[in-house]
């Protein structure tokens, strides 16, 4: 329980990657007075989490409704991961980029909080992914409670992470620097790129089992 805890905390931390979203955090907010600047990180931490939980407790039922296996979902979501992983291992923004229009609503004071930042930055395709496939892993073959708490708990750690690091962003990103935030940033790229290998190859053994051992 506690390798699978330290797993799940490290994939989710790593994908929605904090640490690497603060000069974007810093420079959307620059001009923001401090009370401006707590109203947006409430409103991030409020939408990345409801986000983030809402799809982990209804990953099963989606499943259900597309028809899809657990282990045919592993394995894609592990794909996605692993290629996230690369793209942060070589210094590149993992996720989907930002349309017009998200940018000119990112310069409404009350919008900001939610969209860009806390979507898609903060729980993006690939957040989303993570906790769907940690979730599915929790309740496939059997249902495992404590599992399923763990996850959300970590879930809830990262933001709290988070939420840490956006109301110390201006002293980070001034002592870390661009530099500094990089090699974070690719650190947790090669981590999430391990997990994904991971959930993968647990991918790959479900299916054998599932459509050729029974």
């Amino acid at each position: 329980m506690i390798d699978f805890a330290l797993s799940a905390f490290a994939a989710i931390f790593a994908i929605v990657n904090p640490v690497g979203n603060l000069t974007f955090f810093v420079a959307l907010t620059e001009g923001y007075s401090k009370e401006d600047k707590r109203r947006v990180i409430k409103k991030v931490i409020l939408v990345a989490s409801v986000t983030l939980l809402i799809f982990a407790l209804a990953g099963n039922y989606i499943f259900a409704i597309f028809h899809t296996s657990i282990p045919a979902f592993r394995i894609a979501g592990g794909i996605l991961l692993f290629s996230i992983g690369f793209v942060m291992v070589w210094g590149g923004r993992p996720g989907p980029k930002l349309t017009e229009r998200d940018r000119s609503e990112a310069l409404e004071k009350d919008v900001v909080g939610a969209v860009p930042l806390g979507i898609p930055m903060f729980a993006g395709p690939g957040s989303i992914t993570t906790v769907m496939v940690f979730m599915a892993e929790a309740s496939s073959p059997n249902f495992d409670l404590v599992k399923i708490v763990i996850i959300l708990l970590a879930i809830m750690a990262t933001m709290a992470a988070s939420y840490v690091l956006l109301r110390h962003s201006g002293m980070i990103t001034r002592r870390m620097g661009r530099t500094g935030a990089a090699a974070f940033s690719r650190i947790m790229g090669l981590i999430l790129a391990a997990i994904a290998v991971q959930i993968i190859v647990i991918g790959i053994f479900g299916v054998v089992d599932l459509y050729y051992l029974r």
